[in-house]
């Protein structure tokens, strides 16, 4: 217990959650527009891979950072509209869909890398520019808490806090805006939007772009900010653990951006403890093991809610 009040207390530790973050809950807001709409999407982490090797060729083709980004929400965007395309338009089913998705991802930029960069596994060049960090050392002098918001804002990527401010934007836009309304009636009552004369297909689809470019600016932060380089499959599952953070959260945005701060913060006290006396393994799978458990728990909630409701019901 000690141990861990003192990590709280830790400027470093506080420093390194942004980096794990801003990625994970760009790329999980997306997801939990889709989730709204009534799309499965577990095309996330395709996405997000997409959207940094965009990132690099940007930044590295136009040697300026604000390209970089660009390019990555554009290529996400498109990931989205063909994702649209094919589940919306076309019929096909969401997860087949997304599967494809992934897996082109994965060969698509691998052969881009080598295709347009005569490079193999790695991308790492001088003229690649990184996104400039926050310069904000005042944060560390505010009284009471400067100690803590210091570090978690000062130095740490733009992206962490136009993270952070989608993330109470969203929440809400899908509780009181019109816009957010509908796309939540796309998923839960489709047949009501019909009756008004609005397309759930057309949300959907809008869900979809949007859910694109979140995942275009966390491959930005991955490969401009975190580091300044692409490396084939670079997303490392990031992809997936937005995934479960939607589900864990229903697409709730508030709950999804303390969940992914409870993950970062677990990731961050693995990667300490194995510098000391944890197995590289055990370090490396404990935000899995703390997924998995609360899989578990939030099936036996809902499993017990609908046995207390169904002999009502009957």
């Amino acid at each position: 217990m000690t141990e861990l009040l003192s990590l709280l207390f830790d400027p470093g530790w506080l420093a390194a959650l942004p980096r794990f973050v801003t990625p994970v809950l760009l790329a999980a807001l997306g997801g939990a527009l889709c989730e709204r709409s009534g799309v499965v999407n577990i095309a996330l982490e395709g996405m997000l891979l997409v959207g940094a090797f965009a990132a690099v060729c940007g930044s590295y083709l136009a040697q300026d950072a604000a390209a970089g980004v660009a390019l990555a929400v554009l290529a996400g965007v498109a990931m989205g509209g063909l994702f649209a395309w094919l589940h919306v338009g076309r019929r096909a089913d969401a997860v087949v869909v997304a599967i494809g998705l992934n897996l082109l991802a994965a060969g698509a930029t691998v052969f881009l890398l080598r295709l347009l960069f005569q490079r193999q596994g790695v991308l790492d060049d001088a003229r690649i520019a990184g996104i400039a960090p926050l310069d904000w050392p005042w944060l560390q002098d505010l009284p009471l808490f400067g100690r803590f918001i210091g570090p978690l804002f000062h130095g740490q990527s733009p992206l962490f806090v136009i993270a952070l401010l989608l993330a109470v934007a969203l929440q809400g836009l899908l509780a009181h805006h019109r816009f957010g309304l509908r796309l939540r009636a796309a998923g839960e009552n489709p047949q009501a939007l019909r009756s008004l004369g609005v397309s759930p297909g057309r949300l959907q689809t809008q869900a979809l772009l949007a859910c694109g470019g979140l995942c275009g600016l966390a491959g930005a932060q991955l490969s401009l900010s975190n580091v300044t380089l692409f490396v084939e499959n670079m997303s490392a599952g990031r992809g997936w653990i937005a995934v479960v953070l939607v589900l864990l959260t229903r697409g709730r945005p508030l709950p999804l951006l303390a969940c992914a701060f409870l993950f970062a913060a677990l990731n961050q006290y693995g990667l300490q403890q194995q510098g000391l006396s944890w197995p590289q393994q055990l370090s490396d799978a404990l935000p899995y093991v703390v997924t998995l458990i609360g899989l578990a728990w939030i099936s036996w909630l809902r499993r017990r809610a609908l046995l207390v409701t169904l002999p009502q019901a009957l």
